[in-house]
């Protein structure tokens, strides 16, 4: 057994497991793991300005498809400042990692006032992870990491953490480490497959439902087999966007705020196949088709629509093997494309998009490439984006989920961007969002994370603002913002700052941005808008 401390342990079990990127904010609890990492070069360790920016950049590591994000911060207001993305990463599913310190062993639940202290601060954090653990003495740390990985691999995918004492990272101990091990999430029962087969091969007009667990499965090619032999149009949830691409005949894309011709294909539909989503938030179903619910996590099943079938398993090993089934129960389908293009021609018309919403949206598309991830913020061009911000790929739309909280975009960006350097990186943010983390502009320059963030200005925050505006007689009261010139802002911070007035000149910008190894900022300044929900 080698010697080694606990910090020591904790770093080469990272290093086992896969992890080559950690981001966090170092503090004195954390010392000897620090400086464990100063002797593991196969680690990068990305230093954040604020702990709540290394959660969003290790969620967007994850979600980009980088492997699992890895965070580091020390107890107490550290904790509590990550707890916000990790938050967003439970709501998500997403499979991140948080490291915390804790305060000395002898002084945990003694409510003395120790540095950083949180009484108790696990409970803090359990409510927004899927499994969490405190590490004591440096012997318990190989087994904490390995369980760690496990949790995240398998079943649910959604943060955990660990947290250790000083005194556990500097413990030094003879320890064995463990060897990384591969998981399988398995497919639903045979029987069950059976079943939910014959139910949708005698479907009149089947409808296909995808959320952000068949991103997390992988299971984007064979959704689109069965969305094929079945002539089933495919809606997407937000999360879901890129499971098919918005290019393909059957996708009807993600559902408005409001009723539109995406409903009026629903409400025809006799079965729903429900493929990693609970179908939970925007889902109308006027009537009362049978629901076949593929998921992971039992607990899901039926959550939202108790009269459900349940497939309980992976997503993409349960849709091959329902696929087989289908493909022997006869012959193909008439199809249903022509329907299914009259009401995405309604659903697209130019002439009904919300201005200038539609413009922007259509600018910023246009200046991507298709493989290029967009990071939704919490704004009102974002609200658009769900359901007008055309994807081609899987993993190259990332929203906040249910979680809705300003700030999370660009450190999400710049986490995505650290996991796929090689793609374009885009993230929309309002004013008001973008200041809540726009000291990570540092963050982008020290470490050549060339994401780029557009800033959509009007000097509020607008949603609210509008809301006051309309709904209460312009009684308008805490929603106007004083703000910092954005241009100058990135400039100061070392980043490429440019200021675009309407969508032509923005979508010019973001195509020079993206052709540039740098840092970028695009400011657009914007008046009030009406509500992105009334088209």
């Amino acid at each position: 057994m080698p010697r080694m401390t606990g910090g020591q342990a904790l770093v080469k079990s990272l290093y086992r497991e896969g992890v080559r990127v950690v981001f966090g904010v170092p503090g004195v609890q954390l010392y000897h793991a620090m400086d464990a990492f100063y002797d593991e070069p196969g680690i990068r360790f990305i230093s954040n300005r604020h702990e709540q920016a290394s959660a969003y950049m290790a969620d967007g590591y994850s979600r980009a498809g980088g492997g699992f994000g890895t965070a580091l911060v020390v107890p107490g207001p550290g904790l509590l400042n990550a707890s916000a993305g990790v938050g967003t990463a439970y709501s998500a599913s997403s499979p991140m990692l948080l490291i915390s310190g804790q305060v000395e062993r002898d002084q945990i639940g003694k409510d003395t006032g120790a540095l950083h202290e949180v009484n108790d601060q696990i409970d803090a954090i359990k409510t927004v992870t899927k499994w969490a653990s405190r590490v004591l003495h440096a012997p318990e740390m190989p087994d904490a990491v390995h369980e760690a990985f496990r949790q995240m691999a398998t079943g649910r995918p959604r943060p955990v953490e660990i947290e250790a004492p000083p005194d556990a990272l500097a413990e030094e101990a003879d320890l064995d480490l463990h060897e990384p091990e591969v998981y399988r999430r398995p497919p639903a029962s045979g029987e069950s497959v059976r079943e939910a087969a014959a139910a949708l091969a005698a479907a009149r007009s089947p409808v296909i439902w995808a959320g952000g667990g068949a991103i997390l499965s992988e299971a984007s090619e064979v959704v689109v087999k069965v969305a094929e032999l079945l002539q089933a149009p495919v809606v997407t949830t937000a999360e879901g966007k890129g499971i098919i691409s918005g290019r393909h005949p059957l996708s009807l894309g993600v559902p408005n705020y409001r009723p539109d011709a995406l409903d009026d294909v629903v409400d025809d539909a006799d079965v729903v196949l429900a493929v990693g989503t609970r179908m939970g938030r925007w889902v109308r179903l006027q009537k009362s088709p049978r629901i076949i619910q593929i998921d992971v996590d039992p607990d899901e099943i039926g959550r939202v629509y108790p009269d459900t079938f349940a497939l309980h398993g992976d997503a993409r090993l349960t849709l091959e093997a329902l696929h087989a089934q289908l493909a022997r129960s006869g012959p193909p389908r008439p199809s249903r494309r022509d329907e299914i293009e009259k009401a995405r021609a309604s659903r697209y018309d130019p002439n009904k998009h919300v201005q200038p919403q539609g413009r922007f949206v259509e600018a910023i598309r246009s200046a991507m490439p298709d493989d290029g991830i967009l990071i939704e913020g919490v704004t009102q061009i974002g609200y658009y984006c769900r359901t007008h911000f055309q994807v081609y790929e899987p993993r190259t739309y990332i929203t906040s989920s249910y979680f809705g909280n300003l700030g999370y975009a660009y450190p999400t960006a710049l986490g995505a961007k650290v996991a796929r350097p090689e793609r374009a990186v885009v993230a929309v943010s309002g004013d008001g969002g973008f200041l809540y983390n726009s000291q990570e502009l540092a963050t982008a320059v020290q470490y050549g994370i060339n994401a780029t963030v557009v800033v959509f200005n009007d000097n509020a925050y607008g949603n609210v603002k509008r809301d006051q505006t309309r709904k209460f007689g312009g009684r308008v009261i805490g929603s106007d913002l004083h703000n910092p010139d954005f241009v100058k802002l990135a400039q100061a911070y070392g980043a490429r700052g440019v200021l675009a007035q309407g969508p032509e000149e923005l979508e010019r910008a973001l195509r020079e941005a993206l052709s540039i190894e740098a840092p970028s900022l695009i400011e657009v300044p914007v008046g009030m808008m009406p509500a992105p929900f009334d088209d």
